[in-house]
């Protein structure tokens, strides 16, 4: 009995498990990122390396798992793929990180919270979302929008005091003035850039959302885009970095951010988030989100002995709370097409259930009136009268013999 409780606690527990480890590895990236950056290593170099490190994990499993489900490729989805590609490999890692390089992991964790607010309001732009202001829930994902974007302005724009942990005068006094000194750079230009790849990242998901309609082999789209991710991006260093030297790494921490990016961020979390999302749903996948800011901000001060603003603590906690706005407003949203579902289906089975029962009626009032009628009818009407069931013939033979 106490295994059997275990099993199943353990059952429920999977998925908070799942997601909260994966906040973990997030963490890591971004602060194995920071340091890798601060080292001198090219943000554009970084990008084709996590994307070659992703598509060498993915793509043998994509060709082995999926080799009799991959659609066939046609222009149009090569077109798709290629888009992809841009937005997410190039465009969106490359602000990303370029933005980290400027500001802190606990800031362009914040500034990525904005995420569903974005992706609401392209779907609302591109007409694939309505929004309706007398139902609360849109009252709701348009007030979570607002806020994001407010805090997102608060954390761009304004700084304030620094606040000091109890922890902050030790570290920073133990850590050297040269990475301490790091985060005092343009922080307006790198939450520009974190906004614009935000945007990026929010405009990927809606094109992928069209693409996997008609392409039903996720891995294989996964491993497709982060090829052509890569070879966009090789182009793009070629053009942006005219020093051959910046490809060369050897077993050090820019290898290291590479593998670990593209290994976990590009090819582990991929397959957890699905797992999840297929038994949660995304709400439950994206409200873990915030729980890598707070990892990232502990780690950043002892790490990195990162410095925090009042601006920049407000202006997360303003994107944080816009944040589950809009998720509460999708979480209604999808009860209720559930519920319409359940209700519409119930209705169908009622219907069948309805059907079944006259069926049933009218064949046993049936059964009765012809048994009635062999009663009273002469024995040779008896034994001619049509039997489909072996059963009723063995029942009604004795009756015919006796009236003979």
């Amino acid at each position: 009995m106490e295994g059997e409780c275990s099993c199943s606690f353990y059952q429920r527990a999977k998925p908070y498990i799942a997601m909260i480890s994966l906040q973990f590895g997030y963490a890591g990236m971004n602060i194995i990122t920071k340091v890798s950056l601060n080292r001198g290593m090219s943000h554009y170099v970084l990008v084709v390396y996590r994307n070659a490190f992703a598509t060498a994990v993915i793509a043998p499993f994509a060709l082995l798992l999926e080799r009799k489900i991959r659609p066939k490729m046609t222009l149009m989805m090569f077109l798709q793929i290629f888009v992809l590609g841009l937005l997410g490999p190039v465009i969106d890692q490359n602000l990303y990180y370029a933005g980290l390089k400027y500001t802190s992991p606990t800031f362009s964790c914040s500034m990525s919270n904005m995420l569903p607010a974005m992706i609401f309001v392209i779907a609302v732009l591109c007409r694939m979302e309505k929004v309706d202001m007398k139902k609360f829930r849109c009252q709701a994902k348009v007030l979570g929008t607002i806020v994001t974007v407010a805090g997102a302005l608060l954390m761009t724009l304004y700084k304030g005091h620094i606040v000091n942990f109890l922890w902050s005068n030790h570290i920073n006094a133990s850590v050297p003035e040269t990475t301490s000194g790091a985060y005092d750079k343009d922080w307006l230009k790198g939450s520009i850039l974190l906004i614009f790849a935000t945007l990026a990242w929010a405009s990927f998901f809606i094109l992928q959302a069209f693409t996997m309609r008609k392409y039903s082999a996720p891995l294989s789209l996964t491993a497709l885009v982060c090829f052509m991710g890569t070879l966009q991006s090789t182009a793009v260093t070629f053009v942006m970095e005219h020093k051959t030297s910046v490809w060369t790494t050897g077993f050090d921490m820019n290898l290291l951010a590479a593998a670990y990016a593209g290994i976990l961020s590009s090819s582990i979390a991929y397959y957890v988030q699905g797992q999840v999302m297929e038994k949660k749903g995304p709400v439950f996948v994206t409200a873990f989100s915030p729980l890598m800011m707070i990892i990232v901000a502990i780690m950043g001060t002892f790490i990195l002995a990162e410095k925090f603003y009042i601006g920049g603590i407000l202006g997360a906690v303003l994107i944080v709370a816009g944040l589950y706005s809009v998720l509460w407003g999708k979480y209604k949203e999808k009860e209720i097409e559930e519920s319409i579902i359940f209700e519409s289906m119930k209705g169908v089975i009622t219907g069948h259930n309805q059907m079944m029962i006259i069926s049933i009626n009218d064949i046993e009032l049936m059964q009765k009136h012809e048994e009635k009628r062999i009663s009273t009818a002469p024995a040779t009407v008896a034994i001619s009268f049509p039997m489909p069931q072996p059963l009723m013939l063995a029942r009604e033979a004795p009756k015919a013999l006796d009236l003979n």
